[in-house]
């Protein structure tokens, strides 16, 4: 739920105050903050500050560190304004000690030129950097002092907010400013039980917003920097329990709709499991015990499977969907990519249309006669199950009879589509069960939070058979080496991958790209057969080349991370991932799971170009010592934060104001037992702190 999706959240008993009762706020400002989701004076209370200033002192300008941000006053020695690439103002200034300092400006009005003569007294804040000429700043904020008057210092840091498009930062500070004014009183305002607050020794939510939007000068501004002040822990355990809270009401409401229950079935699960090569592991099997325990069923059923990288998801929802089918009903499996849909098109025809199932494909590549007589299918019913992109939720989309809608790699639709594929099988007040599927691990701490409206299962097992990954880290200098590597991996038999983070060339990132590094290989490895794969590829072109790379036709697949999900090839046990140093760890480990899929040992090359910053050798350090998904998801939520783990922009789910999922994940033992306790003892409480913090969103928790 991000913030833009937030309504009017009440702060305090009563109606919120209107934003235009605020000095300066008409219509066309109004529907400016509104558009950032601003639409009431409690709306301001909440927009916390990003970080803060210090103009509480002045910084002699020897003392003066590169890269720190510092206030400092002097008298203008020299006005240079200039033109060689782009036009530029600069502007001596020196204090009492004689030092000089530049301030730097490359966008400037002709009123500015005039405000810096020689002798005039200036006051700047700013980042310092050390050029040619010694310290400088670039663009500071300053402001002109009178000649005489002696001016006083800021008596607190000055917050800085986000930016608002039409929205100047001084008006926005201002109005925000006249918003805490209208604060009603500590116990008006509050809450959370006052023992709570006591016990984890928390201040009050008024005395919280108070001193993040005006820290004090003796604030520990490294606590408040690193968003772990008490004030800031006391707003984010409330932000916390709003969106626990909204996801659990939210879990309610869905199972008051009611779904159509679907009985297990013997006859398909049953030949499916005995047409199989392979036994389905212990964790299988309890998952899909699971499953099919609740879509048996009246209310609709919505459970996330986890499972990592060749952990077998994909015939625990064909054995699942088989259970609908039997009944006559039909089910939809709708997949983020093309590519990734037509490998579940592929693996689900080669199991289930043997036992008499018409397996109907649509994406956006089926067009014309083909396309209606798809549609067709599925709106009388004859199509079981269907397999597709986003195509399967455009309007003219017509489901005879929905019981089960599957989404794999859910994390990558918006809500809004799952909503849209859910309600082409809702009939009155009765929905599709949903069964959504990643292969992206999630942490525990962070699946309990943000996914508190689904139930859970993890499939964390691997099949008997694969074989361990092998990863090792090279150095871009050891190139050849790693290319003879691949030459005799190809000579025994064995298939590798390359893939690269661009496709092109680029002047501005130190990176091989994809059409070079084939190019290459080409020439250095004549006797292979090298195919080129990447996202400007034709939807065809690519399913060509992976059908021709899958048949053996091909030793070496070149490509981008076009290939991160979906393709299954057992003899490929060679992964080379060229600059690992740029990609996540959720990625390289979801590449590094294209090998180790058959029987032969497998190996994993990172090939870095030096030198590595702090935080791409520890991924790299992280990626060598473990195969674990779960184990990189924990270590991944800690250095990337939550949001870009689970992808919340597309999905949905919090963009939290204050709150962070990794450096908070302590006051969730408490979320979770202030939840029940306010769901069963005090639920209006509870509306009140969901309508505080998140508003109307919550309608989408439960896509």
């Amino acid at each position: 739920m991000s913030r833009l999706a937030a309504k009017s959240p009440v702060l305090a008993a009563g109606t919120p105050t209107a934003l235009s009762s605020l000095p300066g706020i008409g219509p066309r400002v109004a529907e400016k903050l509104a558009a950032r989701g601003l639409l009431s004076v409690p709306d301001l209370w909440l927009h916390l500050p990003l970080r803060y200033e210090d103009r509480t002192r002045l910084t002699p300008i020897r003392e003066l560190v590169a890269g720190q941000s510092a206030q400092v006053e002097g008298v203008v020695e020299a006005v240079e304004r200039g033109f060689r690439y782009r036009p530029m103002l600069r502007v001596a200034i020196a204090d009492d000690s004689q030092q000089t300092l530049v301030l730097r400006f490359i966008h400037f009005r002709n009123t500015q030129v005039a405000q810096f003569q020689p002798g005039t007294r200036v006051r700047a804040f700013g980042q310092v950097r050390f050029g040619n000429n010694g310290p400088e700043m670039v663009h500071p904020s300053y402001r002109v002092l009178a000649a005489q008057a002696e001016p006083t210092l800021s008596d607190q840091l000055d917050p800085v907010y986000s930016v608002i498009d039409g929205i100047g930062a001084t008006a926005l500070a201002r109005w925000i400013a006249e918003a805490l004014r209208l604060l009603p009183p500590a116990e008006k305002l509050e809450l959370l039980p006052a023992e709570v607050l006591t016990r984890l020794r928390l201040p009050s939510l008024r005395d919280a917003l108070l001193l993040v939007h005006r820290p004090p000068p003796d604030a520990d501004t490294a606590a408040l920097a690193q968003g772990v002040h008490p004030a800031q822990r006391r707003l984010a355990l409330e932000e916390l329990l709003a969106h626990h809270l909204s996801l659990r009401r939210q879990r309610v409401a869905l199972q008051r709709l009611g779904a159509q229950p679907v009985m297990p079935a013997k006859r398909l699960p049953q030949a499916l499991r005995e047409s199989l090569p392979f036994a389905l592991t212990g964790a299988q099997q309890r998952v899909l015990s699971e499953v099919v325990a609740d879509l048996a069923r009246p209310q609709p059923m919505l459970r996330l499977v986890q499972g990592d990288v060749g952990s077998g998801k994909t015939v625990v929802a064909a054995l699942a969907a088989l259970h609908a089918l039997e009944a006559g009903r039909q089910v939809a499996l709708m997949a983020p990519t093309e590519l990734l849909a037509e490998q579940h098109l592929n693996t689900l025809r080669d199991w289930l249309q043997p036992l008499g199932v018409h397996v109907a494909w649509l994406a956006g590549k089926v067009t014309g006669k083909a396309r209606q007589q798809v549609v067709a299918s599925i709106a009388d019913g004859s199509a079981q199950l269907v397999v597709g992109t986003h195509a399967l939720m455009q309007e003219h989309v017509v489901f005879a009879d929905l019981a089960l809608c599957i989404i794999d790699e859910q994390h990558r639709f918006g809500v809004h589509q799952r909503l849209a594929l859910r309600d082409k099988g809702r009939e009155g007040s009765r929905v599709p069960h949903q069964l959504v599927m990643t292969a992206t691990p999630i942490p525990r701490t962070l699946a309990m939070t943000a996914y508190a409206d689904l139930d859970i299962s993890v499939i964390d097992e691997l099949p008997p058979g694969r074989s361990p990954v092998q990863t090792v880290a090279i150095s871009g200098e050891r190139r050849a080496e790693v290319i003879e590597r691949i030459r005799v991996a190809c000579a025994h038999g064995r298939q590798a991958y390359w893939v690269c983070t661009l496709i092109d060339d680029s002047d501005e990132v130190i990176a091989q790209a994809a059409q070079s590094t084939y190019e290459q290989l080409c020439l250095q490895l004549p006797e292979l057969r090298i195919g080129l794969v990447h996202g400007r590829l034709k939807a065809s072109q690519k399913q060509a080349l992976m059908a021709a790379f899958k048949a053996g036709e091909l030793h070496l697949l070149v490509a981008t991370t076009v290939i991160e999900v979906g393709v299954d090839v057992p003899n490929a046990s060679l992964m080379l991932i060229d600059n690992a140093e740029r990609l996540g760890l959720a990625q390289l480990h979801q590449l590094r799971g294209r090998v180790g899929r058959g029987a032969a040992a497998s190996s994993c090359v990172l090939l870095y170009q030096p030198p590595l910053s702090a935080l791409a050798r520890e991924r790299i350090a992280v990626m060598r010592a473990t195969t674990d998904g779960f184990a990189i998801a924990e270590k991944d939520l800690q250095l990337r934060g939550p949001g870009e783990l689970l992808g919340t922009r597309q999905t949905g789910l919090a963009q939290f104001r204050l709150a962070d999922l990794a450096r908070d994940a302590d006051l969730l033992p408490e979320v979770h037992r202030l939840a029940d306790a306010m769901l069963a003892d005090s639920p209006a409480l509870a509306d009140r702190l969901v309508a505080r913090w998140v508003g109307s969103a919550e309608r989408f928790a439960g896509a």
